[in-house]
């Protein structure tokens, strides 16, 4: 299980992190912030709703030498699935076959995941470790969506430290295709049921 720390986001805001904070004028603030309720630890039911709606996550490891990577990941909106107050998971689903995630995850298993919610305009950045199962199917078949078509080759597990909600700013509002596509056909038919009702009330026929 991940360490505790007495200040929680102490695993990102190291002593040469808080340096620079105190050098360029942030480190009152973020003090305050550590007296306070601070970061995260336990998987709350905001972030659970958050989680729900997330159908994309960048995933961050760390190899021995200290090289990081970033992978993305996906699926059907709640493929990333809330187990505990502490735990997250996911199957992991067969694709190019590299496993530098997985790789990187047996040398060091700290992680972190990074959450955008472009329509919102909100980001979730979530600390944690990570654990690999290969030789569990029944957690594999829990984790999966139902009627995705992927195939499923282990499950990831994600042991939370610690995560914090960034603020909007800089984050450029996007929709989801599918969701806009909807939004027009839905004016479409109201566009359409409004020509009709004024034809009628013409008298005539909508042309």
């Amino acid at each position: 299980m991940p360490t505790e720390r007495p200040i929680p986001s102490d695993i990102a805001f190291t002593d040469t992190v808080k340096a620079i904070q105190s050098r360029l004028g942030s480190r009152a603030g973020y003090a305050r912030m550590e007296q306070g309720p601070g970061w995260q630890t336990t998987i709350t039911d905001e972030l659970a709703a958050f989680i729900a709606q997330q159908d994309s996550v960048y995933l961050a490891t760390v190899n021995a030498d200290g090289q990081p990577y970033i992978q993305h990941r996906g699926g059907p909106k709640g493929f990333l699935r809330v187990l505990d107050a502490r735990t997250l998971g996911f199957a992991d689903y067969r694709g190019n076959r590299q496993y530098i995630s997985m790789g990187n995850l047996q040398d060091n298993p700290k992680i972190h995941l990074f959450m955008m919610d472009y329509v919102h305009r909100q980001r979730i950045k979530l600390w944690g470790e990570a654990e690999v199962r290969e030789d569990d199917p029944a957690l594999v078949a829990r984790l999966m969506p139902e009627g995705y078509a992927a195939r499923p080759e282990r499950a990831f597990l994600i042991h939370v430290t610690a995560w914090d909600a960034n603020c909007p700013q800089h984050i450029p509002q996007r929709f989801d295709a599918q969701d806009v596509a909807a939004a027009v056909a839905l004016r479409d038919q109201r566009i359409a049921a409004l020509e009709a009702e004024l034809a009628r009330l013409r008298g005539g026929s909508p042309g």
